[in-house]
């Protein structure tokens, strides 16, 4: 099973890091030892002093897949979750800095929750899909699906290109603005629309 995950996806994300646009979707993977068991709280890791949330919108691929035609690639899902790409952000701006890979900003243990999923007949437009991050039951981020500069099809299509889609792999979709830094006893609250998708501590 594979974690592939898209960067610089919203306009707003980009523009409060002061990325680049970039004219391609951004892709990294994280491995399998990276999900956060069920039932598990997050545990900041000792390496870092700048753990962000980074909420978005999960896919489930549900078929084998490569080179899939854009306007196909709505027969490799049937599901739509949400989860949290955790990000060490300290020290993947000293990687950015000096032109090195990303992984062990965004790959290492535990930094990946996968919430719960929903058909994706349930959601009435899924190309304008509302999704939201409670932290201390505060909304911290908010986004929906139709502000992605690729939409959810496009990045199938896209990914299929590099990587064979096999059934279970995870497609994180990128995340809208509002990151932040994580402190022990935060309570992190996932929604789309109006259903609660995951709830998780921090320690």
């Amino acid at each position: 099973m594979k974690i592939i995950c898209i960067g610089r996806n919203y306009s707003d994300h980009i523009k409060e890091l002061s990325n680049t646009k970039p004219t391609n979707p951004v892709v990294f993977l994280k491995p399998d030892s990276s999900i956060i068991a069920k039932n598990q709280n997050f545990i900041i890791p000792s390496f870092s002093n700048e753990i962000h949330h980074e909420v978005e919108l999960v896919v489930k691929i549900n078929k084998v897949g490569k080179h899939i035609d854009e306007s196909f690639s709505n027969k490799y899902y049937d599901e739509i979750g949400l989860g949290i790409d955790f990000t060490a952000r300290d020290i993947q701006n000293n990687l950015k800095e000096k032109g090195h890979p990303w992984e062990k900003s965004k790959a290492f243990d535990n930094s990946c929750l996968v919430g719960e999923f929903m058909i994706k007949e349930e959601l009435e437009d899924q190309l304008n899909i509302e999704f939201s991050l409670k932290k201390n039951n505060d909304i911290v981020q908010s986004g929906s699906s139709s502000q992605m500069l690729w939409k959810i099809d496009e990045l199938i299509s896209y990914v299929s290109q590099y990587f064979t889609l096999k059934i279970g792999d995870l497609i994180f979709t990128g995340t809208p603005a509002g990151v932040s830094k994580v402190i022990s006893g935060d309570l992190l609250e996932g929604y789309i629309n109006s259903n609660k998708m995951f709830s998780l501590k921090v320690k």
